[in-house]
């Protein structure tokens, strides 16, 4: 590939716990909050790409959710845009994997999802 990523994360990891119900409110319809999109419980900050993540934008269904499912395969259907993927295929599992790391070169980790806090 060789390609320099158009965004790199700027601060450290964090791992502030957020419930799927708190994810929601940074869907990015709300112009003054960032953008959140968890990969396999992990939150990243997509607000430098908001064009591609923001409300009405071609991968807003990613937007305030664990996508990981529809990640895996390769999928806009909203219905797929759910954090369970234990039914991916491997050939799944591995676009997942590599959608993780391109999310992990690119964005700030802020948080993981959790059900409770």
């Amino acid at each position: 590939m060789g390609l320099t990523p158009a965004t790199t994360p700027t601060q450290p990891p964090k791992d502030d716990p957020m419930t799927p119900e708190e994810l929601k409110q940074y869907n990015g319809t709300d112009d003054t909050k960032p953008v959140y999109v968890a990969v396999k419980g992990v939150i990243f900050d997509v607000s430098p790409r908001r064009e591609m993540y923001g409300h009405g934008k071609g991968y807003a269904i990613f937007a305030g959710k664990d996508a990981s499912r529809a990640l895996g395969m390769s999928s806009l259907n909203p219905e797929d845009a759910v954090s369970d993927y234990s039914t991916l295929k491997p050939d799944q599992m591995k676009v997942l994997n590599d959608w993780f790391e391109y999310y992990k070169k690119r964005y700030n980790i802020v948080g993981k999802v959790v059900e409770e806090k």
